[in-house]
């Protein structure tokens, strides 16, 4: 679908593994400022993901309902051609703390070499999700911790069906 001529379009780009309410309070914020938000899932092959890009998918696209003007995708390859098929004119990163900072700076500067004419916006979570990470909250449900309040709900029903704890395992010592 291709976006209304004039509309101001901003792609958010990650991994999403899973999708977690920081991210959700992140695209929240992106609508806020642009007509249409792409919400980007990055296939990376060098990363063992608990979700393949399908799964990840449609968890978004069930966390986003309802939100109008935002869409979701999967993509390969190098971010700017992904925002450049979009027609975004923003690439929407998110900052937690000072240490996402580094890498973050490195690949916007890569990315306004390789496409000047997009710009890097980084918008910071609400001050409940600073802490909030995807690597976080899997290291949670691996271990049988709730992760309520820190995923939508259907997030959280896949991360349970997914990271149960067998039977076997439990009271066993590690």
């Amino acid at each position: 679908m291709s976006p209304p001529r004039g509309a101001r379009n901003a792609l958010f780009p990650g991994s999403f593994d899973p999708f977690t309410n920081g991210h959700l309070d992140l695209a929240q914020r992106a609508l806020a400022l642009f007509d249409r938000v792409v919400i980007a899932v990055a296939h990376n092959s060098a990363k063992t993901a608990l979700f393949t890009p399908e799964e990840r998918v449609a968890m978004i696209e069930e966390s986003v309902r309802g939100l109008r003007g935002v869409t979701v995708m999967q993509f390969t390859g190098l971010l700017v051609e992904c925002a450049e098929k979009v027609k975004a004119a923003v690439i929407i990163r998110g900052l937690r703390a000072v240490s996402d900072f580094e890498f973050e700076f490195q690949m916007a500067l890569m990315n306004r070499r390789l496409a000047p004419g997009i710009e890097i916006a980084f918008l910071m979570p609400s001050q409940e999700f600073t802490y909030l990470n995807s690597t976080l909250v899997k290291e949670v449900a691996r271990h049988g911790g709730r992760v309520r309040g820190l995923v939508p709900p259907g997030v959280e029903r896949r991360l349970k069906e997914r990271l149960a704890p067998s039977r076997h395992t439990r009271g066993q010592a590690r």
